[in-house]
């Protein structure tokens, strides 16, 4: 699946569950909660396009570079998600349970979308029978 692509299928499924959940509880949150929940939103959109860009980037290139990407922009992904978050509560105000659940929840759903693309993507080893 190219980026673009990735990146619509990702932001669509967002946009569709902050959509779905409005009714379900968000339009009872106050205004700072949804914002928080909408930056937490915006925070993991973001977080999973890097992150397929990364594999998508170096998946044929040597197991050395293709790691370091991985690997490394982990960590750096990490650290900028921290930064956000930390922005986001201090110099913004966001209420911390909204932002935290909103982030968590997208995270985990899109590492499951990820896992699922790229393991289709990838091809078949010889001897594995997949």
């Amino acid at each position: 699946m190219t980026l673009g692509r990735y990146a619509l299928l990702v932001t669509g499924v967002a946009v569709s569950l902050l959509a779905l959940a409005w009714p379900l509880g968000l339009r009872k949150l106050d205004a700072a909660s949804r914002w928080a929940a909408v930056y937490g939103t915006a925070l993991a959109v973001l977080n999973t396009i890097v992150a397929h860009f990364l594999v998508r980037w170096s998946e044929r290139r040597s197991t050395n570079v293709f790691l370091g990407a991985v690997l490394g922009g982990m960590v750096g992904r990490m650290a900028l998600l921290l930064v956000a978050v930390i922005a986001g509560i201090m110099l913004l105000g966001l209420p911390r349970l909204p932002l935290a659940v909103s982030l968590l929840s997208y995270f985990v759903l899109f590492l499951i979308m990820e896992m699922t693309i790229l393991h289709r993507h990838t091809p078949a080893l010889p001897g594995t029978g997949r």
